[in-house]
């Protein structure tokens, strides 16, 4: 089980110098302000907005606009899952809906019962939301659910706890989120009947577009590890949504439809480049993002493939294999494949899924997930803020992170976010919009933190600032000045204590998972030693994806532990050498 110590007992135990880099590089915010390239955020954005306007655009129109609130927030159902394929979505948002529901039913209880504006009563509030904020975190994880994740779930239920019901409110506000929440999830899912491979197309458009990153890279002599690692967890990502293994054309005889034959052929692409660069790059290059803009088009059904870029040719002007090895009949079949796709979650994450192993590392992220937002509460109490639960929600938000260098990011991206937003919600605020107009700009919000935030969490922040002010105004109208100077305060008090928190409650399951991850790695590749000895071995596919998997996995686990204040105790060289010799083994087993 990882082990959780303070700061003195995982740091200070080094030299000082060392100490002081390592907190140092933990700590450090480059890459805050980067952009990421986002496929299809327009329409999810629409969706998102179009969810949040169905049932609160009526209730406002009634003259009920307090009462939109809970619906308004069930309506956040609809951030979850947004690359999923619609299958798995459905059931995901199925369980988000639920507990979006069950946050907004169980706060709202809790305030007619509690009365949080009362001292002792909203200690108990503050308890309960580090409760949820820790089990929402833990959740997430789990389901590997990323995103605003449980920073939504506990703002959800904080709305409704910190408000003032009766008891015979408790029912209408959680049938109000219900119905936000089942509006949402149909919009979710209605693009299968219109689009029902549009996730799969987003998905291999990412592995593409990370293709031809790594051949103009690889084709100017100057590819590094960093371009190699995005390119194959792209693709990886790919082959995961499609629901197959690599590669399929293989198996399918070369009749897969246009989303498997490009994922083929950014397998091949991903492993001929580093044996031998094509011969023009960029000419390859520029067909790769051409055939992005295709595969992403919403203009024809089936998304059209570039002759340029069809199969065998391409592949064999990337240096590749020009025809894959022949599917052998006594390959696994569907639940073998299961089998072993476990044991490789076994093998990269050494410990067995849904396992006392697998707990445990949850555990840790999201005790201190309870433990930040609780301190940042309780304090915003002790120092008499008004809305002090917007302290808990802004540690939430820092903590919600990987390791102790992205809550840093998360830090700088929340404070310039704020400030940004909270310059909005005053200009907004102080033109005293009228509750119908209030609730459209609520929806435009929306509509603009949906369309950004996967690119940089910071610009979300710039406009789910002003969201979540004009929903507090909108349940309960405050003055102008009193509602910005709280949220200001109350931001920068979170911040500070998540950070604080982060520092200072360390634990090993970064270095753990880098050290299991460099057993993995060297496993997988002795099996594909093995599987290349044994030309009767039927399983090259698995044997690639889990060696694709284990490199992958190498490369994030150590990001990962370096981000930390917990060193691993592994040799950076070795660590080097064992991704290198899995990347030559993937490119013997594609030449077979």
């Amino acid at each position: 089980m990882p082990r959780l110590h303070l700061l003195f007992t995982a740091v200070i135990g080094s030299s000082p110098r060392r100490s002081a880099a390592r907190v140092g590089r933990a700590l450090s915010p480059r890459g805050a302000l980067a952009l990421q390239s986002v496929d299809g955020a327009l329409s999810f954005a629409l969706r998102a907005a179009l969810a949040m306007a169905l049932p609160a655009l009526p209730m406002a129109l009634a003259g009920r606009a307090d009462q939109a609130v809970y619906a308004m927030l069930g309506s956040f159902t609809t951030t979850f899952g947004r690359n999923l394929p619609y299958a798995r979505r459905a059931r995901v948002l199925a369980l988000v809906a639920a507990a979006m529901t069950a946050c907004v039913g169980c706060g709202s209880a809790l305030a007619a019962w509690a009365h949080p504006r009362d001292g002792g009563a909203a200690a108990v509030v503050v308890a309960a939301m580090a409760a949820v904020a820790g089990i929402a975190k833990l959740a997430c994880d789990a389901a590997r659910l990323s995103g605003l994740g449980a920073v939504l779930l506990l703002f959800s239920f904080a709305v409704a706890a910190n408000g003032s019901p009766a008891p015979a409110d408790v029912l209408p506000h959680t049938a109000l989120a219900a119905l936000g929440a089942a509006v949402a999830w149909v919009l979710a899912v209605s693009g299968w009947f219109v689009h029902p491979d549009r996730p799969q197309r987003l998905a291999v458009a990412a592995a593409l577009r990370e293709l031809a990153d790594l051949v103009e890279a690889t084709g100017a002599g100057n590819g590094s590890k960093l371009v190699r690692h995005r390119a194959t967890a792209a693709v990886l990502q790919a082959y995961r949504t499609l629901g197959l293994l690599p590669p399929t054309a293989a198996e399918q005889g070369g009749r897969g439809g246009t989303c498997v034959r490009l994922t083929d052929l950014s397998w091949s692409l991903l492993i001929g480049a580093a044996r031998r660069p094509p011969d023009a790059p960029t000419r390859l290059a520029r067909d790769l993002r051409r055939q992005v803009r295709l595969v992403v088009s919403r203009r024809h059904r089936v998304p059209r493939l570039l002759p340029e870029l069809s199969l065998p040719s391409s592949v064999a002007q990337a240096g590749t294999v020009s025809e894959p090895v022949p599917a052998d009949p006594t390959a696994p079949r569907a639940a073998e494949l299961r089998a072993a796709e476990l044991r490789a979650a076994e093998l990269v994450t050494g410990r067995r899924p849904g396992g006392p192993g697998h707990v445990s590392v949850l555990i840790v992220p999201a005790l201190r997930m309870v433990i930040g937002t609780g301190l940042a509460g309780w304090t915003a109490l002790l120092l008499g803020l008004g809305h002090g639960y917007w302290a808990a929600i802004s540690a939430a938000a820092v903590l919600h992170s990987i390791n102790v260098r992205t809550a840093a990011q998360r830090a700088v991206q929340r404070t310039l976010g704020t400030v940004a937003g909270l310059m909005l919600a005053l200009g907004v605020l102080s033109a005293r919009p009228a509750p119908v107009a209030l609730v459209l700009v609520i929806v435009l919000l929306e509509f603009l933190l949906e369309y950004v935030v996967a690119r940089n969490y910071g610009l979300g922040v710039v406009f789910l600032t002003p969201l979540a002010l004009l929903l507090s105004d909108l349940a309960s109208p405050s003055p102008a000045g009193a509602l910005v100077e709280d949220r200001a305060l109350s931001s920068l008090l979170g911040i500070a204590i998540a950070l604080a928190c982060a520092l200072l409650v360390v634990h090993d399951h970064a270095a753990v998972r880098a050290e299991r991850a460099l057993a993995a790695c060297m496993e997988a590749s002795e099996r594909a030693e093995q599987v290349l000895d044994d030309r009767s071995e039927p399983a090259y596919p698995i044997v690639q994806t889990h060696l694709a998997a284990a490199a992958v996995e190498l490369r994030e686990a150590d990001d990962a532990a370096a981000g930390e204040l917990w060193p691993a105790e592994i040799d950076p060289t070795e660590l080097a050498a064992a991704e290198q010799r899995a990347y030559l083994l993937l490119e013997r087993l594609v030449r077979g």
